[in-house]
């Protein structure tokens, strides 16, 4: 009886142990109102994923005449599309068919091009500079963990001053 229990209250313990530790590595999700409406949307446009086809083909793509197009991004006019090849004849910004590696003419024959503007960096003091004031103010993005993505000033307002 005694070994019974133990048994149990260790299993529920490990189970209460896990579940929290998933909790905490798994960022809060969407609602299930959210999940419901990506799905009848999803429904709606066709994108979903046919299981049992090769290549995951969904079913817009399979039966176009059945959802709605989906809208295209207008293109480039034909004065603008000249435009950009003359610049690109001027600069050398073409790749050369034939050559490995897909070297641009002004990469092979930088002599016959203007040479391209480099915008300045910065030095190391400005760096430097940045980087003290970025501490100072908590405006340090953090990578890992459960506030990943947000800055060190909005996971801990009371470290830092107020702008």
């Amino acid at each position: 009886m005694i070994r019974n229990t133990l048994s149990i209250l260790t299993l529920a313990v490990a189970t209460l142990a896990a579940g929290s530790a998933l909790a905490d590595g798994v960022p809060t999700g969407k609602t299930r109102a959210q999940v419901i409406a990506e799905l009848e949307e999803a429904q709606r446009t066709g994108d979903i994923v046919v299981p049992g086809i090769p290549g995951g083909r969904k079913l817009n793509e399979l039966y176009p005449e059945r959802y709605p197009a989906k809208a295209v991004a207008p293109g480039k006019t034909r004065a603008q599309v000249i435009a950009e090849l003359e610049e690109a004849q001027r600069t050398g910004d073409i790749v050369v068919p034939g050559i490995p590696g897909g070297r641009k003419l002004n990469e092979l024959y930088p002599e016959r091009y203007p040479a391209k503007a480099v915008a300045p960096g910065k030095t190391r003091a400005q760096v430097i500079a940045e980087l003290e004031e970025a501490q100072r103010t908590g405006d340090i993005v953090v990578t890992t963990g459960e506030g990943g993505g947000r800055k060190l000033n909005e996971l801990y307002p009371n470290w830092y001053p107020k702008k």
